[in-house]
């Protein structure tokens, strides 16, 4: 796969295709009468980029496996996140109208449907790993998907995503912008990063790719996760509602705390930049199967939503 090649859009279609075809297989185990199971597919199926399953796909191929034995932990990474962004949405948390240019679920549904659309697609997401023959035709050994359980769960709980929620909703006064920068980076690295993170990891994990090789992956990982926030958070000053299907300057509004707030718009445009380009040099020795990767590294600092 060549560098000068290599069609990123055409490779990102193709592979939210191929999620998005094992994500209807999923939810359509289940009567798309009742009302949680709509609530579950208005959400999952809404669009989106599909970054983190695709980064999974991404990380299989580089370690020169076959990535659709990755499959089961990309949908159940894209399930974890999808009721992340319902629960976000929520009227007590950032209360969003719009996600993905749609109504938000507890808009178009109700609130308590909403919450609970969240926690089934949670817990539904570790069956899918645990008993991927329901749906899958391909899948890691018995003990790699306990591996990949833990992972995941750490990554999406109190060491990770949640947390990290916890803390964008808290309060932090300091008057030394260092501190403040290293509280957001804190906030970000466990609401966003850890699961962008295990993304990686979990793709390397599933074809079996030894540590050394993990290692690398997760450095790459965890510089794409950060600049993917800060990135967010300039395209919420700068970004174009309509293309990104959610209002813009809503941070600024909340008065939340920003990379553009505490550095200003110029410095956290460098500082995405010099997080991409650290994260490319981390997978340098990778052969022509970590393209890909290397081409999303630019696709999140040159990305429109």
């Amino acid at each position: 796969m060549n560098n000068m090649n290599f069609n990123l859009p055409q490779y990102l279609t193709e592979k939210q295709a191929l999620v998005n075809q094992y994500l209807k297989l999923i939810l359509h185990q289940y009567d798309k009468r009742h009302e949680l199971i709509m609530a579950m597919d208005h959400s999952l199926m809404a669009g989106g980029k599909r970054l983190r399953p695709i980064l999974s796909m991404a990380a299989a191929h580089a370690c020169g496996k076959d990535f659709l034995i990755a499959l089961p932990a990309c949908c159940a990474i894209e399930m974890i996140h999808t009721y992340s962004l319902i629960h976000d949405d929520l009227p007590a948390m950032d209360n969003d109208d719009l996600r993905r240019g749609l109504p938000t679920c507890h808009k178009k549904f109700s609130e308590p449907t909403a919450i609970l659309a969240g926690d089934a697609l949670l817990t539904h997401a570790f069956n899918v790993i645990s008993n991927p023959e329901q749906v899958f035709d391909i899948y890691p050994d018995y003990e790699t998907r306990i591996k990949l359980i833990s992972k995941i769960s750490q990554a999406a709980g109190i060491q990770g995503m949640v947390q990290g929620q916890m803390l964008d909703m808290q309060s932090f006064q300091s008057k030394q912008n260092n501190a403040l920068v290293d509280h957001l980076k804190k906030i970000h690295a466990l609401k966003t990063g850890k699961m962008i993170t295990v993304s990686v990891e979990a793709g390397a994990l599933s074809v079996g790719s030894d540590l050394r090789t993990i290692d690398k992956l997760i450095i790459y990982a965890d510089k794409i996760g950060l600049a993917f926030q800060v990135v967010d958070d300039i395209l919420n000053i700068e970004g174009d509602p309509q293309i990104m299907g959610k209002a813009a300057g809503s941070d600024t509004l909340n008065e939340k705390m920003t990379f553009p707030a505490i550095i200003g718009l110029d410095a956290s445009k460098k500082y995405a930049k010099n997080l991409i380009d650290t994260a490319i040099e981390a997978i340098w020795e990778f052969d022509e199967k970590a393209t890909p990767l290397r081409a999303i590294a630019n696709y999140i600092i040159n990305r429109d939503h």
